[in-house]
């Protein structure tokens, strides 16, 4: 395979529409009706209508054998229908950290990490993974709700040096632990410039050092899925990419959540380093205050598991569906996925008081359902602020 050069033109070339304008309303995001060039290839099966990621394809035939060379090998996905907006200017840090949860202000180039956007009660509203790399503020979130982060955004730059554009950019991602044998990889933990536009970068899941995301022009995805699986990757459907984010506990915006959601029932909280998008020690932003009350003083209402379901059932629950104990709903079903190895899976937001061990069932149709224990949070450590009052009290 030839060598792809890493120095390529700077990012902030390509061709994108301005949103800048506080007074003008924001262009339309790209990605709804999206359908990717690359579900003419052959095999490709899409994703159903009501999917999130309608638009791509689900498998390419034979979904359980896809998901190996994801974890022993080399798969490349598409996820181009994901929405990208970049951000310029010499304030992009400075006021991205007061709007958002993660700490922007010490990101360094090449780095990437998580975020929020959560409304004054704390609840979450966006999600979104960025990279900052040579100027560019470069964002990638779910396609249905680019045009509202876009919009908000946009209405945020007031004073600021800052230029918010959606960029008519694509996601591939490469899971496998044979990532590296491909030239376009560069350096093992930072984010480079790539030939012809956009970035590639590194992320810590599912497995540390096994995926990274290529941010390219979406003229450009089949002559990329060309050169990748040329290089080796096989071609793997979002299916795969769910079989391995719901095992790792990584829950997506408006699937996994709901308008309640607060960050530490998605289990959020944390550092760029500590893999989170939402850091404790930084400054004001809108919903802090929720952040740091449960985090010092009380628990979350609702807390993230993996459940494994009964298989051998006809039907699967569905999005939004009850978990039930003893009759009554304990919780909300998220993403589910037929997992190679492990069965049917699902990710559920359960109340804090239903025990690990409790009987479930999901969905309408009652599906036995049971929480994986490696995925139950522990509450045993004192909060910082329940110590003080406590120590105030005598206690």
């Amino acid at each position: 395979m030839k060598r792809i050069s890493r120095a390529g033109r700077r990012i902030g070339d390509v061709a994108v529409n301005d949103a800048t304008d506080p007074q003008r309303p924001p262009t339309p995001a790209a990605t709804p009706g999206y359908t990717s060039p690359l579900l003419a290839l052959p095999g490709a099966i899409p994703n159903p209508e009501e999917s999130p990621d309608h638009g791509v394809a689900w498998h390419y035939g034979d979904p359980l054998t896809e998901q190996r060379p994801a974890r022993d090998g080399l798969a490349v996905i598409d996820r181009s229908h994901r929405g990208v907006i970049t951000i310029t200017g010499p304030d992009r840090l400075t006021w991205l950290h007061s709007l958002a949860s993660q700490d922007f202000t010490s990101l360094a180039d090449g780095e990437t990490t998580e975020s929020l956007l959560l409304d004054v009660n704390g609840r979450i509203e966006h999600h979104f993974i960025a990279t900052d790399l040579d100027g560019t503020l470069w964002l990638d979130t779910e396609r249905e709700r680019t045009a509202e982060l876009l919009g908000h955004l946009t209405k945020m730059v007031f004073w600021s040096k800052v230029e918010v554009r959606e960029a008519d950019m694509g996601v591939l991602t490469l899971l496998g632990p044979e990532v590296t044998s491909i030239d376009a990889i560069p350096a093992p933990d930072r984010a480079a410039a790539l030939p012809g536009g956009g970035i590639a970068r590194p992320l810590p899941w599912p497995v540390a050092g096994q995926r990274w995301d290529l941010i390219v022009p979406r003229e450009s995805l089949r002559t990329w899925w060309s050169t990748l699986t040329a290089a080796g990757a096989r071609p793997a459907g979002t299916w795969t990419f769910e079989a391995l984010r719901v095992p790792a506990m990584r829950p997506r915006v408006g699937i996994d959540t709901d308008e309640r959601t607060i960050p530490h029932e998605a289990r959020w909280i944390g550092s760029t380093a500590e893999h989170g998008a939402v850091h404790l020690f930084k400054g004001c932003y809108r919903g802090q205050e929720t952040v740091s009350r449960v985090h010092n003083l009380g628990r979350p209402p609702r807390h993230l598991v993996l459940l494994h379901l009964d298989g051998s059932a006809d039907e699967r629950p569905a999005t939004g569906d009850p978990v039930l104990a003893d009759g009554r709903t304990v919780g909300r079903i998220g993403t589910v996925v037929d997992h190679h190895e492990d069965g049917v899976l699902a990710l559920a937001l359960l109340k804090r008081s239903v025990p690990v061990d409790a009987t479930l069932h999901a969905g309408k149709d009652t599906i036995a359902a049971s929480v994986d224990p490696d995925s139950f949070p522990s509450y045993d450590a004192v909060q910082a602020g329940r110590a003080a009052v406590d120590r105030l009290r005598g206690r």
